[in-house]
């Protein structure tokens, strides 16, 4: 929040503590948003560091090879080697194949895939909340303008005046640039989930032409 403040503090010739006192009460709750908003993206950019440094294509690759040759149990062995989250799912759907591997694999996937979506619902929240906040800051401010204009010694109430208008233009600027700052990270938040689903998908579908096609093989060419 001090850091989407220093422009705003240098264009008015004022500190960031200035620039937040002036800003009203709105700043506030602008402020715990704000938090939330950088706290969300930091584990989330964390989490996404993490996972990427544990994906194995090869070892995915291996689990495919395995079924393909009909040899379950050297996928499920290859797979329980992996923390790629694609080799998890399909270590999980070949255990439990003999039962349902749909219903299996639709199970890791979903647990998989919720935790790529984790925070994103909160980073959503923050985006909508901080300019509706900096709209309500707005809407005290010019209040505020227009009791002291009320008073009918404009003179005497230009400091409330020039200090409704500047908390009205400090709250809409904060919350907005809270909003602009979270765009980027929630929409590429976004896309790495989107990723992860289509790999999953893919995942799926070259599992099931793998099943289909090894149960077509004679038995002298599934070894």
């Amino acid at each position: 929040m001090i850091t989407a403040q220093m422009p705003l503090a240098f264009l008015m010739n004022q500190t960031p503590m200035e620039l937040f006192k002036h800003g009203g009460p709105i700043m506030w709750p602008i402020l715990i948003v704000s938090f939330l908003l950088i706290t969300v993206v930091t584990e989330r950019l964390l989490f996404i560091v993490r996972e990427n440094s544990r994906r194995e294509p090869a070892v995915v690759e291996q689990v495919m090879e395995c079924v393909a040759k009909r040899d379950i149990e050297g996928a499920v062995e290859a797979g329980k080697k992996s923390q790629d989250f694609v080799a998890r799912i399909l270590t999980y759907a070949l255990t439990h194949k003999e039962f349902s591997l749909g219903n299996a694999f639709t199970r890791a996937s979903n647990q998989e895939l919720q935790r790529f979506s984790q925070g994103i619902p909160t980073l959503d929240t923050c985006i909508t909340a901080a300019p509706l906040l900096g709209l309500l800051g707005t809407v005290t401010g010019m209040m505020e303008t227009f009791a002291a204009l009320g008073t009918g010694d404009i003179g005497a109430a230009a400091g409330a005046i020039t200090g409704g208008v500047a908390e009205a233009l400090i709250a809409t600027a904060c919350g907005l640039a809270v909003a602009v700052s979270g765009l980027l990270p929630y929409n590429y938040l976004n896309a790495r989930l989107e990723e992860a689903r289509l790999e999953v998908e893919d995942a799926a579908n070259m599992l099931t032409i793998l099943i289909k096609k090894s149960e077509t093989l004679p038995p002298f060419a599934r070894h």
